[in-house]
């Protein structure tokens, strides 16, 4: 379990800022509440925060407005909360700097549970880059460039590589498919979507047991895709090492 001392709410309405707040209240020591944007950008100056909950329908700032706001004040996660209607606007609070998101209305463990995989990565990635990172018995040796399982190399393409590699350096954390996009190709034209889904499946088949059941990459319905932190199903979670031969 996670355990830390500050978590920010940003939730303007009492009753759900309540129930997030009981349902965290055993990962942080302290879980302070904001009802407005204003309100949790003055909360985060006076006492910097370990992570942010921030809803997305608040009555002063839109949720990429606000998540841009947030970004400029503070590197912790930021875990949004949003109707199940709101896809497009999930998309673009992910693109203005948010980590991951729980929709309405929301499981109080599943919250729990991204809420404490946000602040493992964030304590796994806080220092220096790690040599290798390890999910299971998936093994990816960042200085050699390898992605091995069980101690065999999976020869994946330069493509696959540097798919898997973000994913991994940023696990636990959902990316939108035009992030992904940017960070493998860079700035060019193409249907970001489509491009992802091809290599994703030919990197599902080298790295999963079932591909068709992935728990190593999950899809994230027209959001995008993120590499598990923690999964029950996988039964084990990513370590870090700094020195690989």
């Amino acid at each position: 379990m996670s355990f830390v001392d500050s978590i920010l709410v940003i939730e303007d309405d009492p009753r759900i800022a309540a129930v997030v707040a009981d349902a965290l209240r055993e990962t942080a020591r302290s879980v302070r509440r904001a009802g407005s944007a204003a309100e949790g950008l003055a909360a985060i100056r006076e006492t910097p925060p370990e992570l942010v909950v921030l809803d997305l329908g608040l009555p002063d700032l839109s949720g990429p407005s606000v998540c841009r706001k947030l970004r400029e004040e503070t590197r912790v996660p930021i875990v949004v909360l949003t109707a199940r209607h709101g896809e497009r606007e999930t998309v673009q609070v992910l693109n203005a700097g948010a980590d991951d998101y729980v929709t309405k209305p929301f499981s109080a463990a599943v919250l729990v549970a991204r809420v404490q995989a946000q602040l493992r990565r964030s304590q796994l990635y806080h220092s220096d880059s790690p040599d290798a990172i390890r999910i299971g018995d998936l093994t990816l040796d960042l200085a050699r460039r390898v992605a091995t399982r069980s101690g065999r190399e999976l020869g994946l393409t330069p493509v696959e590589w540097h798919l898997l590699r973000v994913l991994a350096t940023n696990a636990g954390r959902t990316l939108t498919h035009q992030q992904l996009f940017h960070a493998v190709w860079g700035n060019v034209f193409g249907d970001a979507q489509q491009n992802l889904r091809v290599h994703i499946t030919h990197l599902r088949r080298k790295i999963e047991d079932v591909p068709a059941a992935p728990t190593i990459i999950v899809t994230e319905p027209g959001v995008g895709y993120r590499c598990e932190l923690d999964s029950s199903a996988l039964g084990h979670r990513p370590s870090i090492d700094r020195n690989v031969g």
